[in-house]
């Protein structure tokens, strides 16, 4: 069977590193072809990712670049329509996560009478002012094979009325990027001319619209994280968060840097104090990590790692409160939701294997 791997964004690369990888190992059976949108065109948040986990060069990139929504997905179709009629067509397209990229190719494979596989099916924040909720209810609406990471995503599947055996709770792989590179990790140049300490500082992370698409309202944001702790506060920062941070904003201990690898951003959470973010994917990681996460949202599709893991929701009004209990030592212990064992790679690939019989 040959199947379409689709990438676009950061998020994609940590999610298709190890389902190649077991792909890899059954080449007699199963080939893929790697299709980067280009949707990220930052070398940081992507060529350096493809090097940093041992993805092997995309066959393909389709180089789209930027614009709004609806430019950037329009510009997918297209250019993934034009790769399948001018190149080998694929048994299935499998898609991941919930980017554009994602939505776009879904929409394409479908009207071109391919079967569609979806890498992390099923998650719903339940709010219609993300993009990201729109791409996820939109692609699995499309799709033959759900392969699912938490086990309130195979609920919300079937109050979709999608049949028990078009969905495969495989676990997360993230998770298994995370594991498999986790001796890996190592500190970014900056580590020691900050002097940064183990569990001595933050990570903080910022870039969906509703934090930072507005000036002020940024600003307020990191006046209040800023005053809840003299701690350094480390935050990579997104190019979305940086076009909108004026030069004038000052706070002494925050340090603003550019976006890092893989393997430099994850040793930062891994040693953080405590993680600040708007990013589901991150709070995932923390998870595992045993790291203390603040989420500034008002809802999660993620629900475990709020349950049973390291985070929790907050907002502007309460991080700073937050920010101190996780200082003081005063926050829960998580645990890993179920199958996050580094293994859903394979499980995926196993599925597959049966599916192509």
């Amino acid at each position: 069977m040959k199947i379409d791997l689709i990438v676009g964004a950061r998020p994609n690369f940590m999610k298709i590193a190890p389902i190649a990888q077991a792909m890899d190992t059954h080449k007699d059976k199963l080939s893929y072809r790697l299709v980067h949108t280009g949707q990220h065109y930052d070398h940081t948040l992507s060529d350096a990712f493809f090097r940093d986990l041992g993805i092997p060069t995309p066959d393909v990139n389709l180089g789209v670049g930027s614009g709004s929504q609806a430019e950037q997905t329009a510009n997918i179709m297209v250019r993934y329509e034009r790769l399948l009629n001018q190149h080998r067509r694929p048994d299935m397209t499998l898609v991941v996560g919930d980017v554009n990229s994602t939505l776009a190719c879904a929409i394409v494979a479908k009207k071109r009478g391919l079967k569609l596989a979806h890498v992390e099916a099923g998650l719903r924040s339940f709010d219609w002012t993300m993009p990201e909720e729109i791409n996820r209810v939109a692609t699995d609406a499309l799709c033959d094979l759900f392969f699912t990471t938490l086990p309130s995503a195979n609920e919300n599947l079937k109050n979709m009325g999608i049949a028990d055996d078009q969905i495969m709770f495989v676990g997360n792989p993230m998770i298994d990027t995370l594991l498999g590179h986790r001796s890996r990790f190592k500190a970014p140049d900056f580590w020691d001319v900050l002097q940064l300490q183990p569990k001595g500082f933050i990570t903080l992370t910022l870039h969906r619209p509703a934090n930072v698409d507005d000036t002020q309202s940024l600003c307020l944001l990191l006046e209040e994280i800023c005053k809840a702790t003299t701690y350094p506060i480390i935050f990579p920062i997104h190019p979305r968060t940086r076009k909108n941070l004026p030069d004038a904003f000052q706070c002494s201990h925050l340090h603003p840097c550019p976006p890092l690898s893989y393997l430099e951003f994850n040793y930062l959470v891994e040693n953080s104090a405590c993680v600040v973010t708007d990013s589901g994917g991150i709070s995932e990681e923390t998870t595992i990590l045993n790291v203390p996460c603040l989420t500034l949202r008002p809802n999660t599709e993620r629900p475990e790692t709020v349950t049973m893991g390291t985070n929790e929701l907050c907002d502007r009004d309460n991080v700073a409160e937050r920010i101190g209990l996780a200082l003081s030592g005063q926050w829960k212990k998580g645990s890993p939701p179920p199958l996050w064992d580094g293994e859903a790679g394979d499980r995926i690939v196993a599925h597959l294997l049966r599916w192509s019989k």
